[in-house]
């Protein structure tokens, strides 16, 4: 993780009790929890609770009448690029928007850090097709395959397609 100041928090209103904002360490355990349950989805890697909060500053959360109800990060490669990752939203909360606003809670957050491409690994191509981004392939990134994918369970049969997005800085 790279240090970066971040001037001022990102809160982005979803619905009236909704809201996304920069993830704290006392949030750390109800991310853990949500990635938990994507990884039991086959939605997501797993994530350690020690891990999280290492990374604390590269989270994002949603958050209604202080549940946390939503997690992403933003996990740099290098100065030029970073990833979309672990990206959940509840159940309950899902296919309300929740997902596009902590999109863009971490796309205002590569804009911050001047970070101009971020890309993700995903299996929901309309949702990010929806928000700019396009297909590409995972070659483009090889600090991902070298990092996370060769240790990945279903890295021989993965069905997860690339895709980027230009945010300029």
């Amino acid at each position: 993780m790279l240090d970066h100041a971040f001037p001022s928090p990102i809160v982005l209103t979803t619905t009236p009790a909704v809201r996304v904002r920069r993830a704290t360490l006392d949030d750390a355990r109800a991310i853990a929890d949500l990635v938990a349950l994507g990884e039991r989805e086959g939605q997501l890697l797993p994530r350690s609770l020690e891990a999280i909060r290492a990374s604390i500053a590269d989270w994002i959360v949603a958050e209604d009448r202080g549940r946390i109800i939503g997690a992403g990060s933003l996990v740099e490669m290098n100065h030029a690029l970073a990833e979309v990752r672990s990206l959940i939203v509840a159940p309950a909360y899902r296919r309300l928007g929740i997902g596009k606003d902590m999109v863009s809670a971490l796309i205002d957050l590569a804009r911050t850090r001047g970070i101009p491409t971020i890309f993700t690994l995903t299996r929901a191509v309309l949702f990010f097709e929806k928000l700019g981004f396009v297909i590409t392939e995972k070659e483009n990134f090889p600090e991902k395959v070298w990092r996370d994918c060769s240790l990945c369970p279903v890295q021989f049969a993965c069905d997860e397609v690339a895709m980027v997005l230009s945010v300029g800085r």
